[in-house]
């Protein structure tokens, strides 16, 4: 069989290839015996290209498992257009099937542009995903993705279970994303990206935005990353000690979030449960299991000031839940109490008739 054109004989560094070798080894041996088919998003930044460059590379001496690229187009910006084009032959030089999807990202949902953009691409994934069978995808953020995360969360006073931050592992709509390279430098993949482009002459496209003040990544790439790099040079480790103690602390809390919601007698599809119970919980308990409630369905934990007012309405109402004024707005969900039973409704269901 030939060599795929993109796929120099011999290449490949090692400092890339072992984080992803580690992690196919957890895989496949937590899915041993199955067929498995696994995405690289491939924007066609330096990231992403030398992801899917080793993950074609390490998926070699791996049987059972494929392999595809997801590209998702945003629409936002005129050289986006001429972006899929240039990934879609990356991935064909690397002999992997790649597939396209544009998507659109609203500018009006009071998220930001770069929240909304997060929410449409992780939609497109989970389309392409569907469409193709693929049930892992591998993600690009580095140590540098890591640490600014952290920062940013903090500046934005985010809580403990926020800090931290991206896990090597985890779900999302039904899917498991890998993150292989969170403590890696981006310093060493801008280095293999330079020595493929040497090698190969395809070279990563360049995204404008990620140093644009407009947006809040560019900007602390911009303004910040470089005085704390000239002050506090060793302020990348200190915040990824950080992410993993939180990290640490929120799957004790998790564990704790999940005990209780069970005893507050929730449905089968845990859309409702006890007001009565819930209302026994100490006040930080009822914090924290509302926050796990929300996120078993896939919403994000409300602001402070939300959360405090939904916890005080809840509190407040009839015990057998008849204060029909109960009604919060949750992105695309209603927050209501019925007869008792807190409840979670989308914004186009119908509260009961009783």
């Amino acid at each position: 069989m030939a060599t795929p054109k993109y796929l120099p004989q011999g290449y490949g560094d090692p400092s890339l290839l072992k984080p992803l070798q580690n992690l196919l080894d957890e895989l496949t041996q937590a899915h041993k015996g199955e067929r498995l088919s696994l995405a690289v998003a491939l924007s066609g930044g330096a990231d992403s290209a030398m992801l899917a460059v080793h993950a074609a590379i390490a998926l070699r001496h791996y049987a059972g498992l494929e392999l595809h690229c997801f590209h998702i187009h945003h629409g936002l910006q005129k050289a986006a257009d001429g972006w899929a084009e240039h990934t879609h032959r990356l991935a064909a030089g690397l002999g992997l099937p790649c597939h396209s999807l544009r998507v659109s990202v609203p500018t009006d949902s009071g998220k930001g542009v770069e929240a909304a953009a997060r929410d449409a691409r992780y939609d497109g994934l989970k389309r392409l995903a569907s469409f193709t069978g693929v049930s892992h995808i591998f993600l690009a953020h580095h140590r540098d993705d890591q640490t600014e995360t952290v920062l940013m969360r903090l500046l934005r006073g985010t809580g403990p279970a926020g800090l931290a931050a991206m896990a090597p592992i985890s779900k999302r709509d039904g899917l498991t994303y890998l993150r292989p390279w969170l403590e890696l430098d981006r310093a060493r993949i801008l280095a293999g990206a330079q020595e493929y482009a040497q090698l190969t002459g395809w070279a990563p496209v360049d995204d404008p935005t990620n140093v644009q003040d407009a947006y809040t990544r560019g900007a602390v790439r911009r303004r910040l990353v470089p005085v704390l790099n000239e002050r506090w040079p060793a302020w990348r480790t200190i915040l990824l000690r950080h992410a993993r103690q939180a990290r640490e602390l929120g799957r004790l809390l998790e564990d704790v979030a999940s005990e209780d919601f069970a005893r507050l007698e929730p449905n089968a599809d845990a859309t409702d449960f006890s007001l009565a119970a819930w209302r026994t919980l100490s006040h930080e308990r009822q914090v924290l299991v509302l926050r796990h409630w929300l996120h078993q369905h896939g919403l994000r934990a409300p602001t402070e000031a939300r959360m405090r007012e939904l916890c005080r309405q809840l509190r407040a109402v009839h015990a057998l839940g008849h204060d029909r004024q109960l009604r919060l707005r949750h992105e695309h969900h209603w927050v209501v109490c019925e007869r008792g039973r807190v409840r979670l409704l989308r914004i186009n269901d119908k509260p009961e008739n009783r």
